[in-house]
């Protein structure tokens, strides 16, 4: 399938001012977003794109903001991949995480099988790293899941191969969740239930454990809805942001009742647990 690639450059470029264009722009037809450090990538499939939508949207927030786009021709992502990017990843010295076409690889306690798609969720990037090695050091036998903003699936589904009773992994980009669903497959997990969409789609069951790894912005805005979900004595681990934005997200979840119990960090990347009383 052929793409559309907006390219987005913002003065100030920062975190903050990122998390906030990629969430104004979530509503629209986009179905990943990935980050370099000079820009922002969007992609949308098809070759017609209202830009002028883009261009409003864009207009409206603090700063100032470059647009470019280009077509993006359908590729063998998985040549694309294997040739550049994704090599075997061991996370914590007991996961590995590796695509079919890897065929040298150090065995390991669990092996998570992933098909890489446009450009995320090989399980490198600090936040996704730092929330499976919470999951690694966890007993989950039993457990009710929640996996917020699951992109390829590697925390919901190394959750249910800690002993998860079931999982259920959300997220708001097609690639996602068709990730999920695929590479749940790939893997003989079938505990793992996929949906498309976002907290809204929240609201009649509970979790006793729930990961939201998403932009901060989100995760504050929806937290009120985790908080809702989560079972009495749960805990819920938040990540996708720096150390520097802690404040802000604690504020918000001890103003819901949740209680602080810890955090990691990596490269200025963070994993904050909060426990329901």
């Amino acid at each position: 399938m052929i793409y559309t690639q907006i390219s987005f450059k913002l003065n100030p470029d920062n975190q903050e001012n990122r998390e906030i264009l990629v969430a104004m722009l979530s509503d629209l037809a986009f179905e990943s977003f990935n980050e370099s450090e000079e820009q922002i990538m969007g992609y949308i499939p098809g070759e017609s794109v209202e830009m002028e939508e883009i261009k409003s949207i864009t207009t409206l927030l603090p700063f100032s903001v470059l647009i470019e786009n280009e077509l993006i021709p359908d590729k063998n992502w998985n040549e694309v991949w294997e040739k550049n990017y994704f090599k075997p990843l061991l996370i914590g010295n007991r996961c590995l995480v590796r695509a079919p076409f890897h065929k040298e690889f150090e065995p390991a306690e669990f092996e998570l099988v992933i098909e890489p798609k446009m450009a995320f969720g090989t399980g490198n990037h600090e936040t996704t790293t730092l929330v499976a090695e919470q999951i690694l050091n966890m007993d989950l036998t039993g457990k009710t899941v929640l996996d917020m903003g699951c992109g390829t699936g590697i925390l919901g589904m190394l959750a249910s191969l800690k002993g998860a009773k079931n999982v259920t992994a959300i997220d708001i980009d097609t690639w996602s969740f068709e990730s999920t669903v695929e590479n749940a497959r790939l893997n003989n997990i079938f505990n793992l239930e996929a949906k498309l969409g976002d907290a809204s789609l929240l609201g009649n069951e509970t979790y006793e454990i729930i990961f939201a790894n998403i932009h901060k912005n989100v995760i504050i805005n929806d937290l009120p809805v985790y908080a809702n979900v989560l079972q009495s004595g749960g805990y819920i681990y938040l990540s996708g942001f720096y150390k520097h934005d802690m404040a802000d997200v604690k504020s918000k979840a001890e103003s819901l009742g949740l209680i602080e119990t810890g955090f990691q960090e990596k490269n200025s990347w963070v994993v904050y647990a909060f426990k329901k009383a």
